[in-house]
């Protein structure tokens, strides 16, 4: 399967080269090391994402402290965009700042094959009761590289629409089993009240690699484009890109929502949530949020389809908000306390209960959709969550061979800053500042400076 090729050979220890040098210039939050303290005690610092998810894990920490009363915890919570920047900065020059760092299905692997990452196996199989084989196949082998895992997933995802069933059954609307971006287009159109500050749909148009481009790059697969062709040239200016980036745009600035250029998955999830969209596309764990009374005025109100399509038979993404242990920790068995507590079967056991079910995170392993507290709240949502993320695959979600692994990301080391440079693009597009074929003539160039490092075989 395409899905499954490796990266290119011998292209992952690139990936420290762009980040060293500005590493230098990033200052990170952090005051001194973690480490053992006179007292015996350990301190660890634990660099995460401030997603709804995530924000549990920290107001959870007093049942950490109970099972390890020697272990302190320092979190360091961040936006998306600036957790990855300084993340990266800290991993790839060996800074040590971290002994435990959120990263995903794109780091995992590169970081694993620079010796960056350590190796988790040992301790996953180590660990009584923590039952690696449990994980969801595909995302467990996204978080591997030659075989073991080097980090853990706290949830897992894929994509999918979120729509109002209630105001879809109030325009007389029927949403297809697989609804095409036509479809889609119609919808928001028809749904649309702006005077009301009500969006016919939510997408993302926040500048990020991670942002904008995610749900993005899916729409640019399904329309039969693609970032590079099988022998590296960049095709960010093919018809079909320029379809898909188009009517992106079109989109979300006919019948999206205010300030879209601006606007990523917190944004889209607190809109939607409350009531101010009709249809999000977005990632699978959505539903955590969507789904829990105590934040949502829309539970129950949501139907949920498969990632939009063009000219493919699927669409979408995976990814996994993983935990991994940088080489360079000097608390590595404190650290795994840790990492384990978060992403075992007592912790999902541990959120519904302290929090609620709808609060569990998603995706990780297949044992959670067998309890029945939690099968009761996902009745809506598990069996698309479970399709989406079994049918993503290259294979499925794009209509020719590409050279690199990856479906809304390209798994190169080049990447981050590629996807970055292409996003400001594409978000300016979005925000009239630019056409989107003045966007997209940039962003070849970006590409093709990328792809002709890759064409010469340079290390």
């Amino acid at each position: 399967m395409r899905s499954q090729r490796s990266r290119p050979p011998g292209r992952s220890r690139r990936f420290g080269k762009g980040v060293a040098a500005a590493a230098a210039s990033l200052a990170l939050v952090l005051t001194g090391c973690a480490g053992d303290s006179a007292d015996g005690r350990q301190e660890i610092v634990v660099a995460i994402v401030s997603n709804p998810q995530m924000t549990d894990a920290i107001s959870l920490q007093d049942r950490f402290k109970e099972e390890h009363p020697n272990i302190d915890v320092r979190f360091v919570s961040l936006p998306e965009n600036e957790a990855r920047a300084k993340i990266t900065a800290s991993v790839a020059t060996g800074g040590g700042e971290f002994d435990v760092v959120m990263v995903s299905n794109y780091e995992t692997p590169m970081w694993a094959e620079n010796g960056w990452l350590t190796n988790l196996q040992d301790y996953a199989e180590g660990t009584q009761g923590y039952d690696p084989d449990d994980f969801i196949p595909n995302i467990r082998e996204a978080l591997s590289y030659e075989g073991d895992l080097y980090s853990v997933p706290f949830y897992g995802e894929s994509s999918f629409l979120a729509y109002r069933e209630d105001l879809f059954e109030e325009a007389g609307l029927t949403m297809p089993e697989k609804p095409t971006w036509d479809d889609i287009a119609g919808f928001a159109e028809k749904l649309h009240r702006p005077d009301e500050d009500f969006s016919g749909i939510c997408l993302r148009g926040l500048a990020g690699w991670g942002e904008v481009m995610a749900p993005l790059s899916t729409m640019m697969n399904t329309y039969g484009g693609g970032w590079f062709d099988e022998d590296w040239n960049a095709t960010l200016d093919s018809p079909e890109v320029e379809a898909a980036v188009t009517d992106y745009v079109d989109l979300v600035r006919n019948s999206g929502q205010p300030g879209a250029a601006t606007s990523g998955y917190g944004d889209c999830l607190t809109r939607y949530s409350q009531g101010n969209a009709a249809m999000w596309y977005d990632a699978t764990a959505m539903v955590s949020s969507v789904e829990d009374p105590a934040s949502s005025l829309v539970v129950g109100k949501t139907g949920y389809a498969p990632a939009p399509v063009q000219e493919t038979e699927s669409a979408g993404w995976l990814y996994s908000w993983s935990l991994a242990i940088p080489s360079t920790s000097e608390e590595k068995d404190a650290a795994w306390d840790f990492v384990s507590w978060m992403t075992n079967k007592e912790y999902i056991e541990l959120v519904g209960e302290e929090i609620s079910w709808e609060r569990v995170p998603p995706g990780s392993r297949l044992s959670t959709y067998e309890i029945p507290e939690y099968a009761e709240v996902a009745q809506a949502y598990a069996e698309p969550t479970l399709s989406a993320m079994a049918g993503a695959s290259q294979d499925t979600s794009m209509a020719a061979p590409v050279p690199y692994p990856g479906l809304q990301f390209v798994g190169i080391p080049e990447f981050q800053d590629l996807g970055t440079r292409v996003a400001q693009q594409i978000s300016a597009a979005i925000a009239g500042q630019k056409t989107v074929e003045e966007a997209l003539e940039q962003s070849q160039r970006y590409a093709q400076t990328v792809a002709e490092s890759y064409q010469s075989g340079e290390s």
